[in-house]
């Protein structure tokens, strides 16, 4: 794993899913999706290429190591010859898919309710996705991937945000984000976050538990009050945060070196730093976590639409599925990819079967004005987490 992550950098802004994970009813509720575009009816012949956008290492060719390669294969067995454009952030995504240039993109939560409304992407017929049956049940039809019932994209896999620390410093063991919020002034200077706007959701979840009288229940649904409230835990935070991480070897080097002693991390993460001996441990605090899951999405003006479900019939097939898993650093969304990983333990390690870990993520999701519930229009909308993120961090 590390020198497989010694060649990824991921961008500050991947921002991926929506609500909570046990969540099934196919929301997106407030979406309204183009109706005159109408999912592929019938898989014809490969057209010979596929052009897609996809975050770094989620469509490898062996260039970036001879052995990790699942993208030559599929090539050889449809014809379909794939051109991939890194794409850096989640902005940038839905700013290329609006080109018409690209068949398809690996959307994070932030970018796939855009391209939804914006008639960017066209529904999925999941009857033409045969590996798409063996997906987890729950990460079929949630509120970012889905209008009313009907899949927008093909489920590529997902993970927690969690708690983690330095445990030759912090000697009894942690269970709650009080120790990077409420109770963070014993390790001033050595707090760390996630720097991007979306953190302002981590800030909401705890006051989700902590201050009941706010009444938060989606922690990416916030009105005036709710919003404000957790704008000011994170400007009081800021005051113990020793630096922001976007890029997963800037945090891993924190902690090792000792500049770092708490805070949010990805669970590739703490392996990578439990490889090198660095003596940390990890938790999904007792107030839950946010978390991301990433879904395969299909332009609306793909120029080769049947390359582009072969792709996404092949990325959720078992051996692959399980390839780009262990590579990345997640858990694989089709269920049989367990089976074919070279580590036995990856999927016990990245809770891939585990409902009841994921029924306490929130995943990420593009915050809206229209709330999710009977308060209206009146929630902050992604521009005003932007905003505030700006005057947090100062």
């Amino acid at each position: 794993m590390r020198f497989i992550w010694a060649l990824l950098v991921v961008s500050a802004a991947v921002v991926v899913g929506c609500g909570g994970g046990g969540e099934s009813s196919g929301g997106g509720g407030q979406v309204k999706p183009p109706s005159k575009i109408k999912p592929l009816a019938k898989l014809g012949p490969g057209e010979g290429k596929l052009n897609i956008i996809a975050w770094a290492g989620y469509a490898e060719d062996g260039s970036t190591d001879p052995k990790v390669d699942w993208v030559t294969p599929f090539e050889q067995k449809t014809g379909c010859q794939v051109d991939v454009k890194i794409g850096n952030t989640s902005d940038e995504m839905v700013t290329l898919m609006r080109t018409g240039r690209y068949d398809g993109v690996s959307a994070s939560g932030d970018a796939t309710l855009r391209l939804i409304a914006g008639g960017d992407v066209a529904p999925v017929n999941t009857a033409l996705v045969p590996n798409y049956k063996d997906v987890y049940p729950g990460l079929k039809n949630q509120p970012f991937n889905s209008v009313d019932g009907q899949m927008y994209g093909i489920p590529h896999g997902r993970g927690a945000n969690i708690l983690m620390w330095r445990s030759d410093k912090v000697r009894t063991p942690l269970d709650s984000w009080s120790a990077v919020f409420d109770k963070a002034l014993p390790y001033k200077g050595k707090v760390t976050a996630y720097d991007s706007p979306i953190y302002i959701a981590d800030a909401a979840l705890y006051l989700k538990a902590t201050r009941p009288e706010l009444k938060i229940d989606n922690p990416y649904e916030l009105d005036q009050k709710q919003f404000d409230a957790s704008v000011q835990l994170l400007k009081q935070q800021r005051a113990n945060i020793g630096e922001y991480w976007s890029d997963y070897t800037k945090e891993q080097q924190a902690f090792a070196n000792g500049d770092s002693t708490v805070g949010t991390t990805w669970q590739v993460i703490a392996n990578l730093l439990d490889g090198d001996k660095v003596p940390v441990k990890t938790t999904l605090p007792k107030e839950g976590a946010t978390g991301w899951s990433d879904t395969w999405m299909i332009s609306s003006k793909a120029k080769h639409p049947n390359c582009m479900y072969m792709w996404m019939d092949w990325i959720i097939s078992p051996k692959a599925n399980a390839q780009v898993a262990e590579w990345f650093g997640e858990a694989p969304s089709n269920a049989k990819a367990c089976a074919e990983t070279q580590n036995k333990d990856h999927c016990k390690i990245f809770h891939a079967d585990d409902q009841a870990y994921f029924d306490k993520v929130s995943f990420w999701t593009t915050p809206r004005k229209a709330c999710g519930d009977d308060r209206g229009a009146v929630c902050k909308d992604y521009s005003d987490w932007v905003q505030a993120w700006t005057e947090i961090k100062g």
